[in-house]
């Protein structure tokens, strides 16, 4: 049985910050879902972690994190919220980013795990949702094995356990993303306004539904691989989600930079991935963005980049010239 916690009381223990506030209001009016949410039990842990990839050290915390309703019943109460927040929009194209914050930081690990629980907690309701889509279990379980492959990434940048990536996994969470391999593609719409569509002569309009291209840390990015993963993403949405037509491509990453062709060889792998893309004007700050996804560092001096490969050593190169990298985007017709 929960302890009995209101909106009030919540908002008091996180504290004044307009942030929760804001998202404790928000959670009030979801409500929480019909019946109350239950987390994996623990006997089925082991196995649970064994398929979405969680690594022993984070396994062990995400034990000994595991909320109670009647311990810690105001963040219970957030959990049972999130859950809901996912649930109404499972399936939805047109659903917003999750824009939950950073639990503060006297919550602790039972802070820095809090998300993670969220996501076991929707596990269920997700396969359930891809069951009745037709698919597969193995898909199913390679695209959520991306929590546990982000809350390693977290351990290797900040030393210790937890998440700071919850908008991510707006998309794993509301059946959005699946696992093509080497890559991932999402279900989306266009981005782009009227001026960028006119300026690369795309064939499309704003609006008009397209895949999303993510790339995980998952190995070589390989031409093979990454040929490969395109022509499974064709032939899985064409298959599982033929209303939504998916006939064009986007990628948004620092990856797409035209700059790194001055570094590189023109057979990398970068730079045959670069080639399948259309890039369209504009573009914002990414060095933060280079220093997160090659470093896997938040903020360094140039002088604490090694320059271990070639990569390496053209980025350090490129920032120390004064320069900048670039976050760009591109589509490309499947």
């Amino acid at each position: 049985m929960s302890a009995f916690v209101d909106a009030a009381a919540v908002a008091a223990r996180l504290g004044s910050a307009e942030e929760f506030t804001t998202w404790v209001e928000e959670l009030d009016r979801i409500g929480p879902p019909a019946a109350e949410v239950a987390l994996p039990e623990p006997d089925q842990l082991d196995e649970l972690f064994e398929r979405l990839g969680v690594h022993a050290d984070d396994a062990e915390d995400l034990k000994a994190t595991r909320p109670s309703p009647s311990e810690d019943p105001e963040l219970w109460w957030l959990l049972q919220r999130c859950h809901q927040t996912l649930l109404r929009d499972l399936g939805n194209l047109d659903a917003q980013w999750l824009r939950w914050p950073h639990l503060p930081a006297d919550f602790g690990a039972k802070g820095r795990f809090f998300y993670p629980h969220v996501f076991l907690a929707s596990i269920p309701a997700v396969l359930r949702y891809h069951e009745k889509r037709g698919i597969s279990e193995d898909v199913s379980w390679a695209t959520l094995a991306d929590l546990g492959r982000q809350i390693a990434i977290y351990r290797r940048i900040n030393g210790v356990g937890g998440l700071d990536v919850q908008f991510w996994f707006s998309l794993h969470f509301r059946g959005l993303i699946y696992d093509m391999g080497r890559l991932q593609f999402n279900r989306g719409k266009i981005h782009y306004d009227e001026q960028m569509i006119e300026a690369t002569g795309a064939p499309f309009r704003p609006g008009d539904t397209a895949l999303g291209v993510h790339i995980p840390e998952s190995g070589p990015m390989t031409q093979e691989a990454c040929e490969e993963s395109f022509r499974r993403a064709k032939d899985f949405y064409d298959r599982y989600f033929p209303e939504e037509n998916y006939r064009y491509a986007l990628c948004t990453s620092w990856l797409l930079d035209p700059q790194l062709a001055d570094y590189l060889p023109e057979d990398s792998n970068i730079i045959r991935f670069q080639r399948r893309f259309q890039v369209v004007p504009g573009g914002h700050d990414g060095d933060k963005d280079v220093f997160q996804f090659v470093f896997r560092m938040i903020n360094p001096s140039i002088d604490q980049l090694p320059r271990r490969s070639t990569l390496e050593r053209a980025v350090v190169s490129h920032l120390e010239a004064g320069k900048h990298w670039k976050v760009r985007s591109g589509w490309v017709a499947l």
